[in-house]
């Protein structure tokens, strides 16, 4: 069983912001997302109900810079012009509690109010209660083409930054040294997406992490006689189409992005604290495709990409494609079997969803990229092992396997819980065919 490299579409555009980085950052604080109130701090900053922030249908900030092209249902870039910036104000809603009846909606110059689309209904102790979605008059929200300034500046690529000498710096950020290349070894669950929709970059240096760790190298050299007066060698090969350069070693500092007040980081973080490779990956990778000849490349420009491709860029193999739509749900467990050993991937695998689709209420995030980590059989039930980059969200009501798994990994067995919510988990093949749109592998 082959995927085909002549399928490799020309630029794909899989890209969805973090919305815990991204909130994180906008308001300065850390928060434990594992708490049951995590879903409203989401909900509350990003003026975005929850269960619309993971479709592109919705227009959702967390995919600021693409819009959803209605006759391919598919993610492609949005202009400069169709941009708009709001004011503070602006989200400032409206004195709402003067409604006490739906004819008061008239003074909010409300159209067709009864034609409004009720957001749900329920019966208590004998009486309707009604939730209605008023749009338009009632005030303002964030979309992916309508940002505050705070935001653009965090997660739009901007058109005019590519190929420069010009360092670049975020609003209320700054370039640190915030720990060491490697805390221990080369780890799978070390990369964390951050404020910035390149989850299709970290889902790949996870995949290499997991299937060919020795991929990740730590090359460093002097650069002066002091003991920090040194940097890294990141090297890169080039595969054609979008986010591509020259085949090279680029070379950066130990300084990540963070907060300028907290010090935390705003874009790609590790899981151990104090260990920046995965930081220090995506910035040498921005380096390399802007051509940028700082030590300060813009984060944003990695904005929206191709999993597979990326995974090849990383290691130098060749990327492979593997559609669902074309394949039965077995026949896509079997892929994921023959390339792995023991039930773990040793070829690196991604996959990533649709721009849209029936997500709402899943967990599962629509044009996302996540790591392919292997595959399990329970129960005459067939799964696929995969890993949300967020290091949080796991998909909700559907067929997923709740236990712990072992994975074969050369020497030893390593144990993975598909309990806790870390981002891993075993879906069922035949959700995982109505969810995802393609497979990819590099080899």
């Amino acid at each position: 069983m082959s995927a085909d490299k002549s399928d490799a579409p020309q630029n794909l555009y899989v890209g969805v912001i973090n919305p815990y980085a991204l909130v994180e950052t906008l308001t300065g604080k850390s928060f434990d997302w594992k708490q049951p109130d995590s879903v409203k701090i989401l909900s509350d900053v990003l003026h975005t109900d929850y269960e619309e922030l993971f479709d592109m249908k919705f227009d959702s900030p967390l995919y600021a810079g693409l819009k959803l092209n209605p006759s391919t249902n598919s993610a492609e870039p949005v202009k400069p012009s169709e941009l708009t910036i709001l004011k503070p104000a602006d989200l400032v809603p409206p004195p709402v509690h003067r409604i006490q009846t739906l004819g008061d909606l008239e003074a909010f110059e409300v159209p067709n109010i009864a034609s409004l689309p009720v957001k749900s209904a329920s019966v208590q102790n004998g009486k309707l209660n009604l939730v209605l979605n008023v749009p338009g008059p009632l005030g303002k929200r964030l979309t992916n083409t309508t940002l505050t300034q705070q935001l653009a500046d965090l997660v739009i690529p901007k058109p005019d930054a590519g190929t420069t000498n010009v360092a670049w710096t975020p609003p209320g950020a700054t370039w640190r040294d915030m720990g060491d290349f490697f805390k221990d070894v080369t780890e799978y669950n070390d990369p964390i997406q951050g404020a910035v929709a390149n989850c299709y970059l970290i889902a790949a240096m996870s995949a290499v992490a997991w299937a060919d760790p020795y991929d990740i190298v730590h090359r460093n050299r002097a650069t002066g006689v002091g003991e920090t007066d040194r940097v890294n060698g990141i090297q890169f090969y080039t595969k054609g189409g979008g986010h591509d350069a020259p085949t090279s070693m680029v070379e950066v500092t130990d300084k990540t992005i963070v907060n300028t007040i907290s010090s935390s980081p705003i874009y790609c973080r590790s899981n151990d604290a104090g260990e920046i490779w995965p930081a220090l990956y995506e910035k040498a990778f921005a380096k390399w495709i802007t051509g940028n000849t700082t030590d300060f490349p813009d984060i944003t420009q990695t904005a929206y990409g191709d999993p597979a491709k990326a995974t090849a860029q990383i290691t130098g193999k060749t990327p492979y494609y593997y559609y669902t739509n074309a394949h039965t749900a077995d026949e896509l467990y079997q892929f994921v079997r023959s390339n792995s050993l023991s039930y773990k991937t040793i070829n690196p695998m991604t996959a990533w969803t649709y721009a849209t689709g029936a997500y709402a209420g899943t967990n599962i995030v629509a044009n996302h990229a996540y790591t392919v980590l292997g595959w399990a059989y329970n129960n005459s039930k067939e799964y696929i092992v995969l890993r949300n980059p967020w290091g949080v969200t796991e998909p909700s009501g559907l067929n997923t396997y709740q236990g712990l798994l072992s994975f074969f990994d050369n020497s030893f067995w390593r144990p993975i819980n598909t309990i806790g919510n870390d981002g891993i988990f075993a879906l069922e093949a035949s959700a995982f065919k109505t969810y995802y749109a393609c497979l990819g592998v590099a080899k």
